[in-house]
């Protein structure tokens, strides 16, 4: 396993202990990079209108559409080193 693989899966068990606070912006910008990461490019149609949070992840998910595995890693790391210091700086 590459050493941005093993980056990667830390930081992914570390955005389990984001705060509750973490937008919907920045939850939906990590979940379409772990998607992108994990299986590439979107493999499914657009949900419905109706099915407003599915739709939403979709969105995010096609956002980063054409990243390559190892960029959509390394951008999802980046967040979440973001997001845990943005957290840490609230809290203090």
């Amino acid at each position: 396993m590459s050493l941005l693989q093993e980056d990667f899966e830390e930081h992914a068990e570390k955005a389990k202990t984001l705060p509750e606070s973490t937008s919907n912006e920045n939850k939906l910008i990590l979940y379409g990079l772990y998607k992108q990461a994990t299986v590439g490019d979107v493999n499914t149609s657009r949900p419905g209108i109706l099915s407003m949070r599915e739709r939403a992840k979709w969105d995010a998910w096609k956002a980063v559409e054409g990243k390559s595995k190892e960029e959509a890693m390394s951008d999802y790391i980046t967040k979440v080193k973001q997001l845990l210091e943005e957290a840490a700086a609230a809290s203090s």
